[in-house]
């Protein structure tokens, strides 16, 4: 008899060094060789993951567990939203935008990743949601990056730019930190959602 689709359940994992070596590298091979791992994404609604492993630190452990609730959660690739951007690239943070560790940090504190693969590259922005939003009203002007058009902000901006150094999953992903301070290049789209026109992704900050 099938199970309630609002009952919680919990999935408890043994991570082994191999699993966890697994997690670093190719999912596909994971899933294959993990048997365990295709029963966790089919399971409807998976909601709590607890990892037994008496090698791994507190820390660690509950690192792991968030990303695998994550695996599940992820599903199909969904579209931006205004909360995301604000979640993704906003920072307040009292950290110095200038600390080499920063973006190892906000990215994993932000969850940033594509589908638990790391991403390539990533800006976050020292600027209110607002001021962002306005520049998809500027006109179009020449992008970087392999991008045709883009906005341009008309105020200097403060960000990092986060580059992958070495990793393939999250949360094993390494950036290197670069301090940026210029206008900044954006790509904008409509919203039907909130009725408005958002901000997308961060193309590049160009230094003054």
């Amino acid at each position: 008899m099938g199970l309630p689709s609002n009952r919680r359940h919990s999935l408890t994992v043994d991570i082994t060094p191999s699993l966890l070596c697994s997690l670093q590298g190719n999912m596909g091979t994971l899933i294959n060789m993990q048997p365990l791992f295709l029963l966790f994404l089919l399971l409807k609604p998976l909601q709590l993951v607890r990892i037994n492993d008496p090698s791994l630190s507190d820390e660690r452990r509950e690192e792991l567990e968030d990303y695998l609730e994550d695996l599940y959660a992820t599903g199909p690739t969904k579209p931006p939203t205004k909360e995301m951007f604000k979640t993704h690239v906003i920072i307040n943070s009292e950290m110095p935008l200038t600390d080499q560790d920063y973006c190892n940090q906000e990215m994993r504190m932000k969850r940033v990743h594509n589908r638990l693969y790391c991403v390539k590259q990533h800006f976050f922005l020292q600027a209110s949601y607002n001021d962002i939003q306005e520049i998809c009203h500027n006109i179009f002007v020449q992008c970087t990056n392999g991008v045709r058009k883009c906005h341009r902000s008309q105020q200097i901006i403060s960000g990092v730019h986060c580059a992958l150094k070495s990793g393939t999953m999250m949360p094993f992903c390494e950036y290197t930190s670069s301090y940026r301070e210029g206008w900044v290049l954006i790509t904008c789209q409509w919203d039907d959602i909130v009725g408005e026109i958002i901000p997308v992704s961060v193309i590049d900050i160009l230094a003054i």
